[in-house]
């Protein structure tokens, strides 16, 4: 199988670039958890690069769970592989149409009860920044410009909102997990989203626990709908 590493407009260093190529081997491969890569020699031949640029990217991705080195013995799959970006592992899931709709369902389970608890918990500085990041997204999506990330913030601060110290270190994790596969609601409901996201914060802004989790389920029913739609014609 031909897998040489491709030219990119030097944007990555080719050390970088080839460990991008192994990760894309790994999965293409269907390689799992504690299987063996192919020998040093022969990775240089697939890849189409040398030892020194080999050894760099192996390091990079032992480095970041992806890769083990075991002297001696070979180069193997990280027992539980991840990347800074995705340290669940999710790149690795093989069906990802699965995957994203569990972690929309994740989301359905999770979010709504958060709000409430913005709702009960809230400071006023956080409420202030709250409806400052509201206007971020607003804007952006008036400029017609990506407000994923923005979008991204406004949820983590709902989960900083909330009291619970586990969800501000969960929520960015699951949002990236999304980002990493799909942006399929970005476009196509994105004036919904500056509605749905005022009445999640005017009823956080009352103080009505029950609105808030009304108005989030609202919000996500809305996000899940359209993007279960788009699922059944897209290929993975």
């Amino acid at each position: 199988m031909d897998i040489k590493v491709e030219e990119t407009e030097n944007v990555k260093s080719l050390s970088e670039v080839t460990a991008d190529t192994i990760v894309q081997h790994i999965i293409n491969e269907g390689l799992g958890k504690g299987d063996k890569l192919p020998k040093e020699k022969i990775l240089c031949e697939l890849l189409g690069v040398g030892r020194s640029t080999l050894r760099e990217a192996v390091r990079m991705l032992a480095s970041r769970n992806i890769l083990i080195v075991k002297h001696g013995s070979g180069i193997y799959v990280s027992d539980k592989p991840g990347v800074s970006q995705d340290p669940l592992g999710f790149t690795f899931v093989k069906d990802k149409k699965r995957l994203i709709h569990d972690l929309v369902e994740f989301r359905m389970m999770l979010e709504p009860r958060v709000a409430a608890l913005a709702a009960q918990n809230r400071t006023k500085e956080q409420l202030a920044k709250l409806e400052a990041q509201a206007a971020v997204v607003d804007e952006l999506i008036s400029q017609g410009k990506s407000h994923a990330q923005a979008d991204s913030v406004f949820h983590s601060l709902l989960g900083e909102m909330s009291g619970n110290s586990v969800l501000p270190n969960l929520e960015p994790i699951i949002f990236k997990a999304i980002d990493l596969f799909i942006d399929l609601s970005q476009s196509k409901l994105s004036h919904d989203t500056i509605g749905e996201h005022r009445a999640i914060v005017e009823a956080i802004k009352a103080g009505k626990s029950v609105d808030a989790s009304d108005a989030m389920i609202a919000h996500l029913l809305n996000n899940k709908n359209y993007i279960m739609k788009v699922l059944e014609h897209e290929k993975f």
